[in-house]
């Protein structure tokens, strides 16, 4: 059955592909994740966006994978994991429920509004809140992994209220970086079940994804030592500009959807 597709050849799918696999990993061993939400559109340069969204689902995972390796269990807050975890199953459940009921483009919207809105207030008040320490408060993390679950299931924009809680409680950067980790490894190993189903309907995506997957563990590694040698502000800098940048894209992507169908405008 595989023999009958073959290995791609055009060198742009590669090019391309190796830019978004890699910008996506490296990024995720750095600051812990945050710029997910580009790759299927930088990668829908060179497939169609259903295809790029289904190469990438079980990358995450793998990336995942690699990028765990690269910090260590005392890395992480059990106590943030522990609260955000039972929020992100209940926010999974209600999505799974209210998805025929609900526009994600609202959400998508809703949520990339909120998130550009925090940014803003973090970028107003930056020297106050810079040496500011949320203490973990289970309510928050349960909302916080609830909404997340709920807008990754709906819109597939689960990451900004969990980034945006984390940056928040002004952790350590490893430590930081390490709770967001196996935070979205548990999220993505869950969505890699229906993702790994739609990829084998589609030989040819396999294909597709064996081939970019040497990048990820150099650009975890590369990712690695990013994240060591950039000073705490600074990693924090770019993990907010990051956060910015995916949830203006969330946002410019949403209302173009809903103008596109006529809910606004």
């Amino acid at each position: 059955m595989f023999t009958e597709v073959p290995i791609p050849t055009d060198i742009w799918f590669y090019v391309v592909g190796y830019f978004a696999i890699g910008l996506i990993a490296l990024t995720k061993a750095a600051f812990g994740g945050g710029i997910a939400l580009i790759g299927i559109p930088v990668l829908a340069l060179v497939v169609p966006p259903l295809e790029a969204a289904i190469i990438l689902g079980p990358m995450f995972s793998i990336m995942d994978l690699f990028a765990i390796r690269a910090f260590r269990k005392s890395d992480w807050s059990r106590k943030d994991v522990f609260w955000l975890w039972p929020g992100v199953l209940v926010g999974t459940g209600l999505g799974a429920l209210f998805f025929v009921n609900v526009n994600p483009n609202l959400v998508a919207a809703s949520m990339g509004v909120l998130t550009l809105l925090f940014c803003v207030h973090w970028a107003l008040s930056r020297e106050a809140t810079s040496s500011r320490k949320m203490p973990c408060r289970p309510g928050i993390a349960v909302a916080a992994g609830a909404v997340s679950g709920f807008t990754s299931f709906i819109a597939h924009g689960g990451g900004p209220p969990v980034i945006a809680y984390m940056l928040n409680r002004g952790l350590d950067k490893t430590v930081y970086a390490g709770t967001l980790i196996i935070f979205f490894t548990l999220g993505n190993f869950i969505k890699a079940v229906p993702y790994l189903y739609l990829t084998l309907e589609r030989p040819g995506l396999i294909w597709k994804s064996l081939v970019l997957l040497p990048v990820i563990p150099l650009a975890v590694w590369l990712g690695k030592v990013l994240h060591d040698r950039l000073p705490q502000k600074t990693l924090y800098f770019w993990c907010y500009l990051l956060l910015s940048v995916a949830a203006l894209k969330l946002t410019i992507d949403a209302f173009a959807a809903l103008m596109q169908n006529g809910t606004i405008g």
